[in-house]
C-alpha cells in the first residue's frame, strides 16, 4: 500500500488491519443492546465504574439544585462534571480511551443504564 492510499484510507476511517478492526475504524453496532456489552467491558475496572457513577450524581445534583435555585450559569458544569470524573476513570485507571470519542450517543445512555444497574445492585 502506498502512502496515499494508506493516509486516505484512515481519513475515511475504514483501515482495516489482516481482516481485524483498528482503533480507527469503530465497531459498528446496530442497537444499544449490542453496544452495552462492549461498553461495560470498557468500564471493567471498579474504580473507573465508581468515577462514572459519582459523575453521573454530581451532574443529577446540580442539574436539580439548578433548577430549583434558577442559577442557569451552574449548567455548564454538567459536562464538566459528567465528563470529568469519567476521563479521569477511563485515562488513569481503566488505561483506554472512552467509548464516547468513537460511540457519543450510545455512551452517553450507556452512562445513565450502567449507573442504574450499579444502584440497583447489577453491577459491583
Amino acid at each position: 500500500m502506498n502512502t496515499t492510499s494508506h493516509s486516505a484510507s484512515a481519513q475515511t476511517g475504514s483501515a482495516k488491519t489482516k481482516g481485524t478492526q483498528t482503533e480507527s475504524t469503530p465497531k459498528v453496532f446496530s442497537s444499544f443492546a449490542e453496544f452495552y456489552p462492549f461498553y461495560l467491558g470498557e468500564h471493567a475496572n471498579l474504580t473507573c465504574r465508581r468515577l462514572h457513577l459519582i459523575g453521573s450524581l454530581l451532574v443529577l445534583a446540580t442539574l436539580a439544585y439548578s433548577l430549583a435555585t434558577q442559577q442557569w450559569a451552574l449548567l455548564w458544569l454538567l459536562p464538566v462534571l459528567g465528563y470529568g470524573f469519567a476521563w479521569v476513570g477511563h485515562f488513569f485507571f481503566e488505561n483506554n480511551k472512552p467509548a464516547t470519542f468513537k460511540h457519543p450517543l450510545y455512551s452517553f445512555i450507556g452512562d445513565w443504564v450502567m449507573a442504574k444497574d450499579i444502584l440497583l445492585g447489577r453491577l459491583k
